[in-house]
């Protein structure tokens, strides 16, 4: 565990740590910083946030980046440091969070964990209106093994040939290797190609550990598979038009999911698409609708493709983010999954937040591992319909060398059909505690 920990940590924090000398913002084309207030000014909302770590907003203050192309409120702003390198803008963001988790009911188990991220982002102006951002984005979440960590009722890609069930898994070691060049075709008007090898298409919200309104939650969500789980795809090419209130993008990218060698550099491919239009009327307000078609995302059924249609919007306001989705999963040949989601965050004080996460998802899934272990379960493709509802708390502790810490729990509950009571329990829960280790305050 200690080795676990200490992996983890090192591959989240090492590259940030070398450039941890601070220099002056500078604004980029299309680009705005958020204003500079004092601490004592800053609201709830900016807690864990000093005027060290700064965040990007793009397209007149309106939105901010999140993860691959997807935009989030302004006022959502990611964690982390920006400094100058020559003509470069650099913005270092990561995290390593350490978790033990008591899953119950005769599926569930107890484990300790480490999740980790580490992302580098450098833009700079290429004159006559061009901009260029390169972005490179690492976890060490392999280190915890291909099963990755239990999260009862998650389902989605495979370990030893085996599909996972019941727990989430590990992210790749490179999470996203991408360049985006802008060009300003009007005052507010902006048109962009974005790529790499992997990186994200146009396809539903931010990815969730991007989102102000997952922040403090250890756990994926069990509706990964339906809105974010193409975060990591090995090909994308993405290309768009932005004002300060709409973009308009779509992409093409490569369906399956990432292999069980979470170490590699898979073969790109450019077989399934997606497009997405999002609307920022204001600060505090993001939303977006997107479609997809998925060629053979699973390697276990690469019989079967999918088309996703998700809608989602996210507020982030007063201390409180919030983000609000659904997602029509189409299986072709096959069924209709559908799946609901509504997170949020609050921060009370600088100190104190609480959060929570509500998920409704209709799963047929959760018994593939069974009939793959040759136990023949008399269930095996029964769509089922389970809901799980996450509440928590969180402690921040403002740390030297713009670092934090953040310790906390989080509690869950179900409500699932009488008919899983032979399998999960009559009413099972499960129980996390963490620590989280970030850049930025």
């Amino acid at each position: 565990m200690i080795r676990t920990l200490a992996g983890a940590a090192l591959c989240a924090l090492a590259p940030h740590m070398a450039m941890a000398q601070s220099m002056p913002s500078m604004t980029m084309p299309g680009m705005a910083m958020p204003p500079e207030t004092s601490n004592a000014d800053r609201p709830a909302a900016a807690s864990a946030k000093t005027a060290a770590s700064t965040a990007m907003a793009m397209d007149e203050g309106l939105s901010t980046a999140g993860s691959g192309t997807s935009r989030l409120p302004a006022n959502d702003q990611m964690l982390g440091i920006s400094f100058m390198s020559g003509d470069w803008m650099l913005m270092a963001h990561g995290y390593a969070w350490g978790s033990w988790t008591d899953q119950g009911g005769p599926r569930g188990s107890r484990e300790a964990f480490v999740q980790s991220m580490a992302m580098i982002e450098a833009s700079r102006p290429l004159g006559g209106g061009v901009d260029l951002t390169v972005r490179s984005m690492m976890s060490g979440d392999p280190l915890m093994g291909e099963r990755g960590y239990p999260d009862l009722f998650a389902s989605g890609e495979s370990a030893h040939g085996i599909a996972l069930v019941d727990r989430q898994h590990p992210h790749d070691l490179f999470m996203e290797m991408s360049g985006r060049i802008d060009v300003t075709v009007g005052s507010d008007r902006r048109v962009f190609i974005y790529g790499g090898l992997p990186a994200e298409p146009a396809l539903g919200p931010s990815a969730f550990m991007h989102r102000g309104s997952a922040r403090f939650d250890p756990e994926a969500p069990i509706t990964h598979h339906w809105f974010d789980s193409t975060h990591i795809a090995w090909g994308v090419v993405t290309a768009g038009y932005t004002t300060p209130h709409w973009q308009l993008e779509a992409s093409a990218f490569k369906g399956r999911e990432p292999d069980e060698n979470r170490y590699n550099i898979e073969t790109p491919k450019l077989d399934s698409w997606a497009v997405r239009a999002t609307w920022t009327p204001s600060r505090a307000w993001s939303s977006e609708i997107s479609y997809g078609q998925l060629h053979s995302p699973e390697a276990l059924n690469p019989q079967q493709n999918e088309q996703r249609l998700i809608a989602s919007t996210s507020y982030s306001a007063h201390g409180l983010d919030v983000t609000a989705a659904y997602s029509r999963k189409r299986i072709v040949p096959g069924r209709i999954l559908p799946a609901w989601l509504a997170e949020a965050t609050y921060a009370i004080t600088p100190h104190h937040a609480v959060f929570g996460r509500f998920e409704n998802v209709r799963n047929d899934e959760l018994f593939e591992r069974d009939e793959q272990l040759g136990r023949n379960p008399p269930l095996l493709g029964v769509p089922f319909r389970v809901s799980k509802f996450t509440a928590g708390y969180a402690y921040t502790l403002p740390l030297p060398h713009d670092l934090a810490v953040a310790f906390g729990l989080a509690a869950s509950a179900y409500a699932k059909s009488a008919r899983l009571d032979a399998a999960y329990g009559r009413d099972p829960h499960s129980l996390t505690l963490f620590a989280k280790l970030m850049l930025g305050q």
